[in-house]
């Protein structure tokens, strides 16, 4: 298998385009050409995970945090970032980040979280904006399921755990054929009035390009009447973070002795104890102080992340109780969640889990 089909299949479940502007995913380094020999997932692509990758013959890296975040200007080895491309460059390893596509995942790294917490009617946090199109299409009656096919196979009309959807109406369109023309119906000169249907799909943005190519393939029309509408409406099934209920509420030490006792913790960084009891609450893996006034609004009791400032534990107004396990421990399962659907998708290529130790902090008790 080829480089550049890997990141084809990785990509069909992967979705890159729902990474954060401000994130660097995908193929970060590497021939798309070269044959494949074995991947190797890991957390951070550091020196070390290379040198593991060259002592297993895997040379196709799949991270989960980007090595190159930013801009570099040269490749010297001057720093731990260099070192590592410059070395996955010299042994033709491949580096692939997914990152904050997988942070947008409805399944990705804060449905692990809840689901270690036990948490129930899980819901998207801080769900995606603007990133729905919908399409409306018109179409002659005898075309009309061959074109909402092709639209459907494309991606359209998926929406959350619902597939071909749509809805039309009937109505009649009006078109004169101009000389030049090769019409599918009328006289040129002559106005047609046609009995058509108006399609409607709703998808993600990513996706028009394809879906307006298979609909003009399928269409019978030399010119496709058609409209794009960007949507406001928020995309519920993508997005950072997520927040859900225990079955029964706990008290603020339960809670914490929890948190301790399913992620492995030492040590909880956390805001004033409230008195209050723990029934509602949201993470957010990482760096996720941006999501605790979403949290607020949804009446989280409590709020998980990682990287929280020293004014930041003031945002909780008294209202919600503000852990801070630690960037990495939030994160901890995400390798193994990567393992595992890499392993479906490639059931017959060796896919392995990096043993390497990358998270940077360390603790003294």
């Amino acid at each position: 298998m080829k480089l550049k089909q890997a990141v084809e299949a990785i990509e069909q479940r992967f979705k890159i385009s729902h990474a954060e502007d401000f994130d660097n995913v995908g193929l970060l380094c590497g021939n798309p050409e070269r044959e494949i020999t074995g991947i190797l997932v890991c957390h951070d692509s550091l020196e070390c995970v290379v040198d593991e990758a060259i002592s297993k013959n895997l040379n196709l890296i799949v991270a989960f945090h980007p090595i190159v975040f930013s801009g570099l200007k040269s490749i010297t080895g001057k720093n731990y970032v260099e070192r590592a491309v410059l070395k996955a460059i010299e042994n033709k390893i491949a580096i692939y980040a997914i990152h904050t596509a997988f942070d947008n995942d409805y399944f990705g790294v804060n449905y692990r979280i809840c689901e270690e917490l036990g948490l129930k009617n899980q819901q998207i946090l801080m769900p995606k904006k603007s990133n729905l199109t919908k399409l409306d299409v018109y179409v002659p009656h005898s075309h009309a399921d061959t074109v909402r096919n092709a639209m459907f196979e494309a991606g359209a009309g998926n929406i959350g755990f619902y597939d071909e959807c749509s809805f039309s109406v009937d109505g009649r369109g009006t078109f004169r054929p101009n000389e030049g023309s090769d019409p599918y119906s009328g006289t040129q000169g002559v106005r047609e009035n046609a009995a058509e249907e108006m399609i409607s799909v709703i998808f993600e943005s990513y996706k028009s390009s394809k879906i307006i190519s298979a609909l003009k393939a399928a269409h019978p029309y030399e010119e496709v009447a058609y409209q794009l509408i960007k949507l406001e409406n928020e995309n519920h099934y993508a997005g950072l973070g997520r927040f859900g209920q225990f079955e029964k509420a706990l008290t603020e030490v339960e809670f914490l002795q929890l948190l301790k006792d399913r992620f492995s913790l030492n040590v909880i960084r956390h805001s004033n104890r409230l008195g209050k009891m723990i029934e509602t609450v949201g993470v957010l893996g990482g760096s996720g102080a941006s999501g605790i006034k979403s949290a607020l609004a949804k009446g989280c009791d409590a709020y998980i992340t990682a990287d929280v400032k020293y004014h930041e534990f003031y945002q909780g107004e008294d209202r919600m109780l503000i852990c801070d396990i630690g960037h990495f421990e939030s994160e901890q399962f995400v390798p193994d969640q990567i393992f595992q659907i890499l392993s479906e998708i490639f059931p017959k290529f060796a896919v392995s889990k990096s043993l390497e130790k990358t998270n940077p902090v360390n603790y003294f008790f």
